[in-house]
């Protein structure tokens, strides 16, 4: 007696290794920084996507390497980066007399030393807040990275207040 094996073909198989393939794919296994993408008025965000295009390749010496998810708002130099985003809400501490400031090439900056060693500068008397995390490895010499910046900035984020 002969036994007949009917095989089923295994449609549904394929599409869901096809996704299991693509998933792993994205995955953050890359080690990518990632970053909050700030959501600014219509104005403010026509900035940030100028100040996005004339943004240097390096700064500080580093390649530029943008986090995750990918937006004309955020921006990334090394790893661990160097992380700009454009568009943040005005900090509090802002409004602080005694709050620490600096001006580097002609463009101002709240500093916030940040409980980890690293440091946050925030532009500011610009049309958009344009914020500027280091670091703590990197916090050494925490104005080259401003150094790099200040071109772009001044060039896309024009002086005034921000709306």
């Amino acid at each position: 007696m002969k036994l007949f094996r009917r095989r089923h073909p295994v449609v549904a198989g394929l599409p869901v290794l096809a996704l299991l393939i693509g998933t792993a794919g994205c995955s953050s296994a890359d080690d990518s920084a990632s970053a909050a993408v700030p959501s600014p008025g219509a104005k403010v965000a026509a900035l940030c996507r100028s100040l996005d295009k004339v943004l240097p390749a390096k700064v500080d010496g580093l390649s530029r390497r943008d986090p995750t998810p990918a937006s004309a708002l955020t921006a990334g130099w090394g790893d661990p980066a160097i992380i700009l985003r454009c568009g943040v809400p005005r900090p509090a501490e802002m409004s602080d007399p005694e709050a620490d400031g600096v001006e580097v090439n002609g463009v101002g900056w709240l500093l916030q030393k940040q409980k980890d060693g690293s440091f946050r500068f925030t532009s500011t008397l610009r049309r958009a807040y344009v914020e500027v995390s280091i670091p703590a490895g990197r916090a050494g010499d925490g104005m080259a990275p401003l150094v790099d910046l200040a071109p772009a900035i001044k060039k896309a984020v024009p002086a005034g207040v921000a709306d």
